[in-house]
């Protein structure tokens, strides 16, 4: 391939990258709202599949506080009611919500990664599999790229994450990327975004998925290094999440129209 040539095709990727940022539609939801949507596509794809197993936090408007879903509310059943805030010290600022013990934890990743948003933290069935047979994510498809030097492995289970031993791991372990596979546990996304933190969630179950049954298969090879790095930088574009991201509401919204009311309790 000429200079010419590789000069042209770069060309035409960034005239779609300017079509792409002035067209693409963004979110306008609340980020409460964000959050309600976010847990319910979750439990859509299987991450709370065994109960109240898993966290979603993101930072709220004071600085220090977060909210998350209330302690023993599923993902599947989450309104706007069915979030709470908490401060550092997981103390609920109302004074009476009960938060669940295990998201003390993201105060150290968030303290840890001053542009990370919003965590996830869940136990889908393919990522636990990978987790309980101490195999990373391997990066051997277009769709899983976007985990290219991009998804850290915590190769010991440090133990039930309620204390600030466990934070101090798992926010060293993550190491500066977007997502963690913890051995003999289940996954971690840290987001810039609501929506990056989400979708990165259920990409990352999809592509555990994936690499069980390339394994049962055959050998995975892996994607070449080059063209990881160049569709993972696609894949992250803040344009791509928000698509893919509005896509995942519009299959919860379909299902449960008013889940976002705000006086609606959880059921």
């Amino acid at each position: 391939m000429n200079t010419e040539t590789q000069r042209s095709e770069q060309e035409i990727k960034e005239a779609y990258y300017r079509e792409m940022r002035a067209k693409a539609p963004g979110i306008t939801y609340t980020e409460l709202e964000q959050l309600v949507l976010a847990a319910r596509m979750l439990a859509a794809e299987g991450h709370w599949a065994n109960g109240i197993a898993g966290q979603i936090t993101a930072r709220a408007e004071a600085p220090g506080t977060y909210y998350t879903l209330k302690f023993g509310i599923g993902a599947d059943e989450a309104t706007p009611d069915g979030f709470m805030v908490t401060n550092d010290a997981l103390e609920a600022l109302d004074g009476r919500s009960l938060p669940n013990p295990a998201t003390r934890f993201h105060t150290w990743v968030y303290r840890a990664n001053p542009d990370v948003k919003c965590i996830i933290h869940t136990h889908p069935p393919a990522v636990q599999t990978l987790a309980m047979i101490g195999q990373p994510l391997i990066v051997a498809n277009m769709d899983a790229t976007a985990f290219y030097d991009n998804c850290s492995y915590l190769e010991e289970w440090p133990g039930l994450p309620i204390a600030d031993e466990e934070g101090r791991i798992i926010s060293k372990a993550l190491a500066g990327r977007k997502a963690l596979l913890l051995a003999h546990h289940g996954l971690l996304t840290a987001g810039t975004s609501i929506a990056e933190a989400t979708t990165l969630a259920i990409w990352m179950e999809h592509q555990a998925s994936n690499q069980l049954r390339a394994s049962a298969a055959g050998t995975i090879r892996p994607v070449p290094d080059h063209l990881a790095r160049e569709a993972r930088d696609f894949l992250l574009k803040p344009q791509v999440i928000d698509m893919a991201f509005l896509y995942f509401a519009r299959r919860v919204l379909r299902n449960d129209p008013d889940c976002l009311a705000a006086d609606r309790q959880p059921t």
